[in-house]
């Protein structure tokens, strides 16, 4: 070893990777002798880490958490995840952007001119989500899904009382949302986090349900597409636009397909929550088109048309 800094380095880095050492094996792997790693750990203890001597034949260490934050040690790879992380967070909706910006200016400055090249490459502007969720909520919402906890809050404007077991918090497009079973409505139910209050703690547990699915993202995805429990649309049809691929991919969703059929044709099969609805996005492309299946999305087509003549004829 280079020295006693380095070699603490080395020690604390162990012991962040893996929580139960034997004293035999760290002195092995720094080595030294066990009581140069005692004395190293003693030494630690000293910075603020909390490592525990573990009993039996041979001893032991083990990393515990602290009541402080110490400093703290990353390798290469985690040190670059956290950067990024930081320099995206105003993009997740939570109200983080002063404290995100502050830490990721901590970061930088102690970072390596090697690591610092590689965050400063990366140029990203992110734009914050339209709202803001204030942090504090949103770890109160978390803990209590840790908890399983029954969770009181007002929700919305008028902050209507919700009783609720939550079951996960998800991320999606800049908004947080929590995913609970409503105790008055015996359903399973989304809430924006942005627009809870919470109530005074409950601290009344409750057993986990299986949630639908099983995937907590793929169920919020599928209340947004207005089906009951898949991530799929509830009504998917296909129609021939007369107009090349390129012009429309751009605004078709993720889960659209179009093929280009040559001759300023394309065909495209896209889902929405409603046939009317389809039929009001297939329009929406100002071209002619022409509905290839199935009979519903027809049928949609010829209502919506008779809709938008009366609509125009008043």
């Amino acid at each position: 070893m280079a020295g006693p800094s380095s070699r603490m380095l080395t020690l604390l880095s162990l012991l962040q990777v893996h929580r139960d050492w034997p004293g035999d094996e760290l002195a092995g792997r720094l080595d030294v002798s066990p009581r140069t790693v005692r004395r190293d750990v003693d030494r630690l203890r000293e910075l603020g880490y909390r490592v525990e001597s573990l009993r039996g034949p041979a001893g032991g260490y083990r990393l515990e958490a602290g009541s402080d934050l110490p400093p703290l040690l990353f390798d290469d790879d985690q040190a670059v995840a956290i950067a990024l992380a930081l320099a995206v967070a105003p993009a997740s909706g939570a109200d983080v952007a002063e404290s995100a910006a502050r830490a990721l200016a901590t970061v930088r400055q102690v970072m390596p001119a090697r690591l610092r090249s590689r965050i400063d490459a990366v140029e990203a502007v992110t734009v914050a989500g339209r709202t803001r969720t204030d942090p504090d909520v949103l770890v109160a919402v978390t803990e209590a899904v840790h908890l399983h906890e029954v969770l009181r809050f007002g929700y919305g404007e008028d902050e209507r009382l919700r009783r609720v077991e939550p079951h996960a918090v998800v991320a999606r497009n800049g908004r947080w949302y929590l995913l609970d079973w409503d105790l008055d409505r015996e359903d399973w139910r989304t809430h924006r986090i942005d627009r809870i209050t919470p109530r005074m703690r409950t601290r009344v547990g409750f057993a986990p349900r299986p949630i639908p699915g099983g995937d907590p993202a793929a169920f919020l995805s599928a209340r947004f597409k207005g089906s009951a429990r898949d991530d799929v649309w509830p009504c998917v049809g296909t129609a021939v636009l007369r107009t090349s691929a390129g012009s429309v991919a751009p605004y078709l969703p993720e889960d659209a397909e179009v093929d280009d059929l040559g001759d300023g044709r394309c065909r495209v099969t896209l889902g929405s929550w409603s046939w009317t609805g389809l039929a009001a996005t297939l329009a929406g492309f100002a071209v002619d088109f022409t509905v290839t299946e199935p009979d519903e999305l027809r049928h949609a087509t010829l209502a919506l048309a008779d809709r938008l003549r009366g609509a125009g004829a008043r």
